[in-house]
């Protein structure tokens, strides 16, 4: 909306230095005309842009004002229904997409939470390993749960292969996202890396997913482990869920952007 805003002004200029010497009515149809050539090029905000400006410069060209009018109209609904269609076929995903998690929301939650089936407590409760979240917002992150007999301290991971790799930002011990708990002989700690922290680590995870990937948890002590299959794949099913969550509500905000303007 932003560059449409700048294409109106722009063409505002532009027009009323030019308009001089040419009936309303002549400027208004050759306007009219531009914004149509413009529209056959894809250009679609600046071609709407151009047929706002006639009503603004051309007040006394009532009979263009109306065919802009029309064409205007005319080309919001169809740019509303095309992100409608959109809408339709990225529900068919986001629906498919669902069948891998398991959809949880406890008086803890303030969003809907999606749980990966590949990484549920029964399976994960004994062992280190990188766990995915992804809230019904496409907010996602990473945490790493170590569980053994000392004390790690860590505050980072980083995801290798070979020369491959990618690290997560620094979250200190004793921060609130740096949990740590410990029962009879074995410690545990939990590092959650929101707000980005782990942005770069989950995307290259996704794009490496055949590979045999490893992981350091970082601290006082290093503790490496081998990324499980199934736990790659709860990371890439979860981007694939979290981007088109996001796109979605992107192309909402389109259509009642442009209702808002119809």
């Amino acid at each position: 909306m932003v560059r449409y805003k700048l294409c109106i002004f722009l063409v505002f200029i532009v027009l009323l230095l030019w308009s001089c010497g040419h009936s309303q009515r002549e400027l208004a149809v050759q306007k009219i005309n531009t914004a149509k050539n413009v529209l056959a090029t894809g250009d679609t905000l600046a071609a709407l842009a151009i047929i706002d400006s006639v009503k603004i410069l051309f007040p006394e060209a009532k009979v263009q004002i109306g065919v802009a009018d029309n064409i205007r109209k005319v080309t919001l609904q169809q740019m509303i229904d095309q992100r409608k269609l959109q809408l339709i076929k990225l529900d068919s995903v986001i629906f498919e997409l669902e069948k891998n998690f398991v959809k949880e929301k406890t008086e803890f939650d303030m969003y809907w939470q999606y749980n990966h089936k590949k990484q549920t407590l029964n399976r994960s409760w004994d062992r280190s390993f990188l766990q995915v979240h992804l809230d019904e917002r496409g907010v996602m992150h990473l945490s790493s749960n170590y569980m053994g007999k000392e004390w790690l301290s860590h505050t980072g991971i980083r995801v290798y292969d070979g020369e491959l790799q990618s690290k997560s930002e620094r979250v200190p011990v004793g921060d609130a996202l740096n949990h740590r708990s410990d029962f009879m002989d074995y410690k545990w700690e939990r590092v959650s890396y929101m707000d980005g922290k782990a942005d770069s680590v989950i995307h290259f995870i996704a794009n490496n997913s055949s590979l045999n990937l490893k992981c350091v948890f970082l601290g006082a002590r290093y503790y490496y482990i081998l990324l499980e299959k199934f736990d790659v794949e709860a990371v890439v099913d979860a981007l694939k869920l979290s981007e088109a969550i996001k796109k979605r509500k992107s192309i909402e905000l389109e259509i009642a952007n442009y209702n808002d303007i119809l």
